[in-house]
Protein backbone atom coordinates (compact mmCIF):
# COMPACT_ATOMS: atom_id res chain seq x y z
CA UNK A 1 0.00 0.00 0.00
CA UNK A 2 1.02 3.63 -0.72
CA UNK A 3 -0.16 6.82 0.80
CA UNK A 4 0.29 10.22 -0.77
CA UNK A 5 -1.73 13.81 -0.19
CA UNK A 6 -5.13 14.54 -2.52
CA UNK A 7 -4.32 15.97 -6.15
CA UNK A 8 -6.86 17.46 -8.29
CA UNK A 9 -8.44 14.34 -9.62
CA UNK A 10 -9.25 13.31 -6.22
CA UNK A 11 -10.98 16.58 -5.27
CA UNK A 12 -13.34 16.43 -8.02
CA UNK A 13 -14.30 12.73 -6.75
CA UNK A 14 -14.89 14.32 -3.47
CA UNK A 15 -17.35 17.09 -5.14
CA UNK A 16 -19.60 14.18 -6.44
CA UNK A 17 -20.31 13.42 -2.77
CA UNK A 18 -20.87 17.11 -1.65
CA UNK A 19 -18.04 17.06 1.01
CA UNK A 20 -14.99 18.93 -1.35
CA UNK A 21 -15.84 21.55 0.96
CA UNK A 22 -14.82 20.33 4.23
CA UNK A 23 -11.07 20.40 5.69
CA UNK A 24 -9.58 17.25 4.64
CA UNK A 25 -6.39 17.51 6.87
CA UNK A 26 -6.18 13.94 8.13
CA UNK A 27 -7.78 12.14 4.26
CA UNK A 28 -5.49 10.52 2.23
CA UNK A 29 -5.47 8.90 -1.31
CA UNK A 30 -4.17 4.78 -0.88
CA UNK A 31 -2.81 3.18 -3.73
CA UNK A 32 -2.84 -0.95 -3.74
CA UNK A 33 -1.26 -3.38 -5.60
CA UNK A 34 -3.61 -6.20 -7.41
CA UNK A 35 -3.62 -8.82 -4.73
CA UNK A 36 -3.38 -6.54 -1.74
CA UNK A 37 -6.24 -6.82 0.52
CA UNK A 38 -7.41 -3.24 1.91
CA UNK A 39 -10.28 -4.44 4.50
CA UNK A 40 -10.03 -7.88 6.80
CA UNK A 41 -13.33 -8.86 7.57
CA UNK A 42 -13.87 -8.97 11.14
CA UNK A 43 -11.07 -6.74 12.09
CA UNK A 44 -11.60 -3.00 13.32
CA UNK A 45 -12.75 -0.21 10.03
CA UNK A 46 -11.09 3.08 10.41
CA UNK A 47 -11.71 4.46 6.92
CA UNK A 48 -14.83 5.57 4.72
CA UNK A 49 -13.62 4.68 0.88
CA UNK A 50 -14.33 6.23 -2.02
CA UNK A 51 -13.30 4.51 -4.98
CA UNK A 52 -11.24 6.81 -7.55
CA UNK A 53 -10.02 3.41 -10.03
CA UNK A 54 -9.18 -0.09 -10.46
CA UNK A 55 -11.12 -3.46 -9.43
CA UNK A 56 -11.63 -4.97 -6.05
CA UNK A 57 -13.58 -8.17 -4.68
CA UNK A 58 -15.59 -7.97 -1.80
CA UNK A 59 -16.08 -11.42 -0.18
CA UNK A 60 -17.45 -12.64 3.39
CA UNK A 61 -16.62 -16.16 5.04
CA UNK A 62 -19.46 -18.03 6.97
CA UNK A 63 -19.25 -19.15 10.25
CA UNK A 64 -17.23 -22.25 9.81
CA UNK A 65 -14.51 -20.64 8.16
CA UNK A 66 -14.50 -22.31 4.98
CA UNK A 67 -17.19 -21.07 2.39
CA UNK A 68 -17.35 -18.50 0.62
CA UNK A 69 -21.13 -16.55 1.38
CA UNK A 70 -20.51 -13.35 -0.83
CA UNK A 71 -18.64 -12.34 -3.83
CA UNK A 72 -19.13 -9.24 -5.70
CA UNK A 73 -16.56 -6.62 -7.33
CA UNK A 74 -16.40 -3.26 -6.77
CA UNK A 75 -15.03 -0.73 -9.26
CA UNK A 76 -16.83 2.52 -8.08
CA UNK A 77 -18.62 4.08 -4.69
CA UNK A 78 -17.83 3.53 -1.45
CA UNK A 79 -16.79 0.85 0.74
CA UNK A 80 -17.42 1.08 4.27
CA UNK A 81 -20.64 2.87 3.98
CA UNK A 82 -22.88 0.10 5.82
CA UNK A 83 -20.35 -0.10 8.55
CA UNK A 84 -20.66 4.00 8.68
CA UNK A 85 -24.80 3.53 8.80
CA UNK A 86 -24.80 1.02 11.26
CA UNK A 87 -22.02 2.56 13.51
CA UNK A 88 -20.17 -0.96 13.44
CA UNK A 89 -16.42 -0.87 14.54
CA UNK A 90 -15.47 -4.26 12.39
CA UNK A 91 -15.71 -4.87 8.59
CA UNK A 92 -18.40 -6.90 7.65
CA UNK A 93 -16.53 -8.18 5.23
CA UNK A 94 -13.04 -8.68 3.10
CA UNK A 95 -12.14 -6.23 0.32
CA UNK A 96 -9.15 -7.70 -1.85
CA UNK A 97 -7.76 -5.55 -5.03
CA UNK A 98 -8.38 -7.40 -8.11
CA UNK A 99 -6.32 -5.14 -10.34
CA UNK A 100 -4.01 -1.69 -8.84
CA UNK A 101 -6.53 0.31 -6.72
CA UNK A 102 -6.33 3.64 -5.57
CA UNK A 103 -9.34 5.52 -3.27
CA UNK A 104 -9.84 7.95 -1.43
CA UNK A 105 -9.64 7.18 2.45
CA UNK A 106 -11.31 9.38 5.25
CA UNK A 107 -10.96 8.44 8.67
CA UNK A 108 -14.28 7.67 10.52
CA UNK A 109 -13.74 9.58 13.66
CA UNK A 110 -12.73 12.89 12.01
CA UNK A 111 -15.42 13.11 9.71
CA UNK A 112 -18.09 10.06 10.31
CA UNK A 113 -20.58 13.01 12.64
CA UNK A 114 -20.00 15.80 9.21
CA UNK A 115 -20.75 12.75 6.80
CA UNK A 116 -24.27 12.36 8.52
CA UNK A 117 -25.54 15.48 8.49
CA UNK A 118 -24.33 16.34 5.00
CA UNK A 119 -27.58 15.81 2.65
CA UNK A 120 -25.69 15.70 -0.48
CA UNK A 121 -23.50 12.29 0.91
CA UNK A 122 -26.44 10.55 2.06
CA UNK A 123 -28.63 11.08 -1.19
CA UNK A 124 -25.23 10.39 -2.82
CA UNK A 125 -24.98 6.82 -0.65
CA UNK A 126 -28.74 5.99 -0.61
CA UNK A 127 -28.67 6.18 -4.36
CA UNK A 128 -25.33 3.45 -3.99
CA UNK A 129 -26.79 1.01 -1.67
CA UNK A 130 -29.99 0.78 -3.05
CA UNK A 131 -27.93 -0.25 -6.28
CA UNK A 132 -26.24 -2.66 -3.98
CA UNK A 133 -29.80 -4.08 -3.00
CA UNK A 134 -30.81 -4.42 -6.60
CA UNK A 135 -27.63 -6.06 -7.37
CA UNK A 136 -28.15 -8.42 -4.02
CA UNK A 137 -31.51 -9.48 -4.97
CA UNK A 138 -30.47 -10.28 -8.95
CA UNK A 139 -27.74 -12.44 -7.86
CA UNK A 140 -30.27 -14.52 -5.47
CA UNK A 141 -32.24 -14.73 -8.62
CA UNK A 142 -29.27 -16.35 -10.53
CA UNK A 143 -28.52 -18.55 -8.29
CA UNK A 144 -31.98 -19.95 -7.77
CA UNK A 145 -32.71 -19.76 -12.13
CA UNK A 146 -30.04 -19.45 -13.68
CA UNK A 147 -27.99 -22.85 -14.90
CA UNK A 148 -24.33 -23.58 -13.10
CA UNK A 149 -22.76 -22.53 -16.80
CA UNK A 150 -24.71 -19.18 -16.61
CA UNK A 151 -23.35 -18.40 -13.72
CA UNK A 152 -19.95 -20.03 -14.05
CA UNK A 153 -19.93 -17.70 -17.23
CA UNK A 154 -20.96 -14.10 -15.57
CA UNK A 155 -18.72 -14.64 -12.89
CA UNK A 156 -15.76 -15.25 -15.25
CA UNK A 157 -16.85 -11.89 -17.06
CA UNK A 158 -16.92 -9.93 -14.00
CA UNK A 159 -13.37 -11.50 -12.04
CA UNK A 160 -11.46 -11.51 -15.14
CA UNK A 161 -8.40 -8.85 -15.85
CA UNK A 162 -7.03 -8.15 -18.99
CA UNK A 163 -8.58 -11.05 -20.64
CA UNK A 164 -7.53 -13.56 -17.69
CA UNK A 165 -9.84 -15.69 -15.19
CA UNK A 166 -7.42 -16.84 -12.50
CA UNK A 167 -9.91 -16.88 -9.05
CA UNK A 168 -8.83 -19.73 -6.66
CA UNK A 169 -11.28 -21.80 -8.10
CA UNK A 170 -12.49 -23.43 -4.55
CA UNK A 171 -13.78 -19.98 -3.96
CA UNK A 172 -15.82 -20.06 -6.95
CA UNK A 173 -17.46 -22.99 -6.92
CA UNK A 174 -18.64 -21.88 -3.81
CA UNK A 175 -19.64 -18.31 -4.97
CA UNK A 176 -21.96 -19.63 -7.48
CA UNK A 177 -23.32 -22.19 -5.54
CA UNK A 178 -21.84 -25.39 -7.21
CA UNK A 179 -19.78 -28.41 -6.54
CA UNK A 180 -16.15 -27.93 -7.72
CA UNK A 181 -16.08 -31.35 -9.62
CA UNK A 182 -18.84 -29.84 -11.33
CA UNK A 183 -17.41 -26.49 -11.99
CA UNK A 184 -14.23 -27.94 -13.07
CA UNK A 185 -16.30 -30.52 -15.94
CA UNK A 186 -17.81 -26.55 -16.90
CA UNK A 187 -14.74 -24.59 -17.33
CA UNK A 188 -13.16 -27.63 -19.15
CA UNK A 189 -16.07 -27.73 -21.56
CA UNK A 190 -15.70 -23.96 -22.41
CA UNK A 191 -12.06 -24.87 -23.29
CA UNK A 192 -12.98 -27.43 -25.62
CA UNK A 193 -15.75 -24.96 -26.57
CA UNK A 194 -13.04 -22.74 -27.78
CA UNK A 195 -13.96 -19.95 -25.12
CA UNK A 196 -11.64 -20.86 -22.86
CA UNK A 197 -8.00 -21.54 -23.18
CA UNK A 198 -6.13 -23.41 -20.14
CA UNK A 199 -2.56 -21.33 -18.92
CA UNK A 200 -0.09 -21.64 -16.15
CA UNK A 201 -1.41 -18.59 -14.99
CA UNK A 202 -5.41 -19.51 -15.52
CA UNK A 203 -8.11 -19.09 -18.23
CA UNK A 204 -7.49 -16.79 -20.89
CA UNK A 205 -10.75 -15.83 -22.73
CA UNK A 206 -10.46 -16.45 -26.71
CA UNK A 207 -14.34 -15.70 -27.25
CA UNK A 208 -15.85 -13.19 -24.96
CA UNK A 209 -18.98 -12.51 -26.80
CA UNK A 210 -19.69 -16.53 -27.12
CA UNK A 211 -19.17 -16.00 -23.08
CA UNK A 212 -21.12 -13.02 -22.38
CA UNK A 213 -23.71 -15.00 -24.86
CA UNK A 214 -23.82 -17.87 -22.38
CA UNK A 215 -24.18 -15.99 -18.87
CA UNK A 216 -26.62 -15.02 -17.26
CA UNK A 217 -29.34 -12.49 -17.76
CA UNK A 218 -28.48 -10.63 -14.28
CA UNK A 219 -24.78 -10.09 -15.84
Amino acid sequence: MHSSHFKKEHFKKLEQYGINHMILDTGLCLKYKAGETILHEGMPILYLFIVVKGKAKVCAIAKNGKDLVLCYYISHGLIGDIELMTNASHASSSVIAVTDFECIALPYKNYAADLKNNLTFLNRLGSELSVKLIRSSKDYVSTALCTGEERLCSYILESSNNQVFNEVLADVSSSIGMSYRHMFRLLNQLCMDGILDKKDYGYLIIDRHELIRRSADSF
